[in-house]
């Protein structure tokens, strides 16, 4: 039966320090800056994401305004870079709070959201995939430098990262499990190399499907991805993290037209996007629980997380030695 590595004061301090290390890595690795960020936007802004095209998210009314709980801060860091003044290969990070009401409870999803989301400038020259990967490469050696040092503090966790991260397109990867859904190639490519980073996810593949969905006005489908790794105490792959090249102005009609959403065009951030008055991007969102559980070696994000859970899913869980916080 499973058996926690930490107790539950063990873990708690633990949660703090992988938070203080990587933030402190992810930082110099980019070289962010910390900024604040809303928990709230005005839903007419189209600052809100609707992450692969279909969530609704919170929404209530204040003072005749429709305002709603984020879901994640893509379109606002792309804002915040220019209304802050940063400039060319400078960036930030925030520590983003959120609320997606839609997700399905389980061992790794929640419906509150915390991650590091960050976002940075960078050139014309740099919207290719040489620089997406050159930048998963530095975000990669700062999970490394966090779990070595996680694992010098609490002997008992194991080292699980391999010396470097795998990459691969969606598309290579159908071809290599063509009779495969996207989940089972996802869990075989990762517990087959231990860490990978897919490349090109949102557009139709050769099967006329597409590997995951992707909402059409914040990465740029053909130079984005998603970071896994082998999480054995569930034997999943786990995602860590969402990131991509942000969509310039082409890109940008060409997705909302394929999604039949270019009535989102009306909306200030795509109008200066269309306009050119935001900054070129990438970024991305790095899920501080998700990391948490993955260094601890936990069955479930409730055990590093403090969110809501049915009275009866605690029940079972607490049979299997899992207690939720």
């Amino acid at each position: 039966m499973y058996q926690s590595k930490l107790s539950l004061m063990q873990t708690e301090d633990a949660i703090k320090a992988i938070k203080d290390l990587f933030e402190k890595e992810l930082s110099k690795a980019l070289k962010l800056k910390r900024i604040s960020s809303p928990l709230i936007v005005d839903k007419d802004s189209g600052i809100n994401d609707y992450l692969n095209g279909a969530e609704p998210p919170v929404g209530f009314s204040f003072q005749e305004q429709t305002l709603e709980i984020v879901q994640s801060l893509a379109k606002w860091k792309r804002m915040a870079l220019n209304r802050y003044g940063f400039s060319y290969d400078e960036g930030l990070y925030t520590d983003m709070n959120a609320l997606r009401p839609n997700e399905v409870l389980s061992p790794i999803h929640s419906i509150y959201v915390d991650q590091w989301d960050w976002e940075k400038i960078i050139s014309k020259e740099e919207r290719q995939e040489a620089f997406l990967i050159s930048v998963v490469k530095r975000i990669y050696e700062a999970l490394k430098q966090v779990e070595d040092e996680i694992n010098k503090r609490y002997a008992k966790l194991t080292k699980k990262l391999p010396e470097s991260i795998y990459f691969i397109s969606s598309e290579a990867l159908l071809m290599r499990y063509p009779t495969q859904t996207p989940k089972e190639r996802e869990y075989l490519i990762t517990k087959e190399k231990g860490a990978v980073f897919i490349t090109q996810i949102g557009g139709l593949l050769s099967n006329n499907e597409a590997h995951d969905g992707r909402s059409p006005d914040y990465d740029d489908w053909s130079l984005n991805g998603d970071l896994l790794v082998y999480h054995e105490p569930l034997d999943i792959a786990l995602e860590l993290s969402s990131m991509g090249i942000r969509v310039d102005d082409q890109a940008l009609l060409s997705q909302l037209e394929l999604r039949g959403n270019l009535e989102r065009l009306n909306y200030p951030y795509h109008q200066a996007i269309i306009n050119k008055t935001l900054p070129l991007t990438i970024g991305g969102g790095i899920g501080q629980s998700r990391l948490c559980l993955f260094y601890l070696e936990k069955r479930h994000i409730g055990e590093v997380q403090a969110s809501h859970w049915p009275e009866e899913m605690k029940e079972n869980l607490a049979k299997e030695n899992v207690y939720l916080l």
